[in-house]
């Protein structure tokens, strides 16, 4: 996800992180290098270098620091990036069981009914076009239970 624009409000303590489709919001309390009154911010941009994913500020005493497009969308838990970090999980666990299973891949795409060129796409944890579905099948095949876990945030 690319960043447009970003800006510092002073008063309310935040960046504000416009992207193609959503303004988020991003506090300087979770900042590495908080700025503080004898050091403020004194300039705030999208950072190029970073591929437009990171903006960059810089305090004046001229220390500056990068905060990454995914810490903005973790604050702010932004539903698709949480799909995203489910299915990253999901394909590393499947993808360590794959490699500790007796069975062979081959028996596996054959439980699954599917290809062998699907089967490997959904142990590519770089691909985010898969089901949730299909990793939870493998991982039934692979004679794995799994329980979605609900729990209150701890503070």
């Amino acid at each position: 996800m690319k960043i447009r624009t970003v800006s510092h409000n002073n008063r309310k303590k935040v960046f504000e992180v416009k992207t193609a489709s959503k303004v988020l919001s991003f506090p300087f309390a979770k900042l590495e290098m908080k700025p503080k009154a004898n050091d403020k911010i004194v300039r705030v941009f999208v950072d190029k270098e970073l591929a437009r994913e990171a903006f960059t500020y810089v305090l004046e005493s001229g220390a500056k620091d990068s905060v990454h497009i995914e810490q903005v969308l973790e604050y702010n838990q932004d539903p698709a990036y949480l799909r995203e970090l489910l299915l990253y999980k999901l394909t590393l666990e499947a993808k360590r069981r794959v490699d500790a299973s007796p069975l062979s891949k081959r028996e596996m795409i054959r439980r699954l009914g599917t290809s062998a060129t699907q089967f490997y796409r959904l142990l590519d944890q770089t691909n985010y076009r898969k089901s949730i579905d299909k990793l939870l099948e493998l991982l039934h095949v692979l004679d794995c239970d799994v329980d979605l876990v609900v729990r209150a945030k701890s503070a």
